[in-house]
Protein backbone atom coordinates (compact mmCIF):
# COMPACT_ATOMS: atom_id res chain seq x y z
CA UNK A 1 0.00 0.00 0.00
CA UNK A 2 1.38 3.32 -0.76
CA UNK A 3 2.10 5.64 1.89
CA UNK A 4 0.26 8.96 2.53
CA UNK A 5 1.76 11.97 4.13
CA UNK A 6 -1.35 14.31 3.70
CA UNK A 7 0.56 17.46 3.37
CA UNK A 8 -1.88 19.60 2.06
CA UNK A 9 -5.38 18.70 3.44
CA UNK A 10 -3.94 18.50 7.15
CA UNK A 11 -2.44 22.04 6.74
CA UNK A 12 -5.59 23.30 5.08
CA UNK A 13 -7.69 21.51 8.04
CA UNK A 14 -5.54 23.04 10.71
CA UNK A 15 -5.69 26.55 8.90
CA UNK A 16 -9.23 26.23 9.10
CA UNK A 17 -9.64 25.58 13.01
CA UNK A 18 -6.79 28.52 13.49
CA UNK A 19 -8.89 30.69 11.58
CA UNK A 20 -11.90 30.28 13.36
CA UNK A 21 -10.21 30.28 16.76
CA UNK A 22 -8.85 34.35 15.42
CA UNK A 23 -9.61 36.25 18.45
CA UNK A 24 -9.86 33.83 21.02
CA UNK A 25 -8.15 34.38 24.05
CA UNK A 26 -3.99 33.09 24.24
CA UNK A 27 -3.29 29.09 23.79
CA UNK A 28 -6.67 29.12 22.43
CA UNK A 29 -6.01 31.26 19.27
CA UNK A 30 -2.60 29.78 18.88
CA UNK A 31 -2.27 25.81 19.74
CA UNK A 32 -4.01 23.87 17.21
CA UNK A 33 -5.58 21.26 20.20
CA UNK A 34 -6.68 23.88 22.62
CA UNK A 35 -8.01 25.49 19.37
CA UNK A 36 -10.15 23.27 18.33
CA UNK A 37 -11.52 22.11 21.80
CA UNK A 38 -12.55 26.05 21.81
CA UNK A 39 -13.49 26.28 18.13
CA UNK A 40 -16.09 22.82 18.75
CA UNK A 41 -17.28 24.44 21.80
CA UNK A 42 -18.18 27.58 20.19
CA UNK A 43 -19.92 25.75 17.68
CA UNK A 44 -21.81 23.92 20.63
CA UNK A 45 -23.28 27.32 21.79
CA UNK A 46 -23.56 28.71 18.28
CA UNK A 47 -26.16 26.17 17.60
CA UNK A 48 -28.59 25.90 20.86
CA UNK A 49 -27.74 29.53 20.33
CA UNK A 50 -29.46 29.63 17.01
CA UNK A 51 -32.34 27.85 19.02
CA UNK A 52 -32.58 30.07 22.21
CA UNK A 53 -32.67 33.09 19.84
CA UNK A 54 -35.99 31.83 18.58
CA UNK A 55 -37.48 31.66 22.59
CA UNK A 56 -35.95 35.21 23.38
CA UNK A 57 -37.50 36.49 20.73
CA UNK A 58 -41.16 35.27 21.59
CA UNK A 59 -40.47 35.98 25.02
CA UNK A 60 -39.83 39.79 24.28
CA UNK A 61 -43.05 40.01 21.81
CA UNK A 62 -45.55 38.36 24.94
CA UNK A 63 -43.99 41.31 27.39
CA UNK A 64 -44.62 44.11 25.00
CA UNK A 65 -48.01 42.87 23.66
CA UNK A 66 -48.54 42.20 27.68
CA UNK A 67 -47.73 45.93 28.49
CA UNK A 68 -49.31 47.03 25.55
CA UNK A 69 -52.84 45.21 26.51
CA UNK A 70 -52.33 46.43 30.10
CA UNK A 71 -52.42 50.12 28.90
CA UNK A 72 -56.14 49.16 27.01
CA UNK A 73 -57.08 47.67 30.47
CA UNK A 74 -56.55 44.15 29.17
CA UNK A 75 -54.56 41.22 30.29
CA UNK A 76 -52.32 39.32 27.83
CA UNK A 77 -54.34 36.08 27.78
CA UNK A 78 -57.64 37.63 27.56
CA UNK A 79 -56.48 39.84 24.62
CA UNK A 80 -55.45 36.69 22.62
CA UNK A 81 -58.09 35.02 23.48
CA UNK A 82 -60.23 37.90 22.09
CA UNK A 83 -58.60 37.92 19.28
CA UNK A 84 -58.53 34.25 18.30
CA UNK A 85 -62.40 34.90 19.12
CA UNK A 86 -62.92 37.75 16.87
CA UNK A 87 -61.41 35.83 13.94
CA UNK A 88 -58.18 37.93 14.12
CA UNK A 89 -55.33 35.60 13.03
CA UNK A 90 -52.20 38.13 13.46
CA UNK A 91 -49.27 36.25 15.10
CA UNK A 92 -46.70 38.10 18.35
CA UNK A 93 -44.41 39.28 16.29
CA UNK A 94 -46.99 41.29 14.36
CA UNK A 95 -48.60 42.02 17.37
CA UNK A 96 -45.50 43.85 19.25
CA UNK A 97 -44.56 45.74 16.53
CA UNK A 98 -47.86 47.52 16.60
CA UNK A 99 -47.69 47.82 20.30
CA UNK A 100 -44.14 49.39 20.05
CA UNK A 101 -44.63 51.68 16.84
CA UNK A 102 -48.61 52.11 16.45
CA UNK A 103 -50.56 52.37 19.70
CA UNK A 104 -54.03 53.35 17.66
CA UNK A 105 -54.28 50.20 15.72
CA UNK A 106 -53.17 48.41 18.88
CA UNK A 107 -55.51 50.19 20.50
CA UNK A 108 -58.34 49.02 18.16
CA UNK A 109 -57.24 45.61 17.98
CA UNK A 110 -57.81 46.06 21.83
CA UNK A 111 -61.73 47.21 21.00
CA UNK A 112 -62.00 44.18 18.97
CA UNK A 113 -61.16 41.79 21.17
CA UNK A 114 -62.98 43.06 23.99
CA UNK A 115 -66.49 43.43 21.91
CA UNK A 116 -65.32 39.56 21.03
CA UNK A 117 -65.18 38.77 24.30
CA UNK A 118 -68.39 40.71 25.39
Amino acid sequence: MPRVKRGTKRRAKRKKILDRASGYFLTKSKLYRSAKEAVERGLKFAYSGRKQRKRQFRSLWIVRIGAAAKLNGMSYNQFIHGLKKAGLELDRKILADLAVRDAAAFANLAQQAKAALA
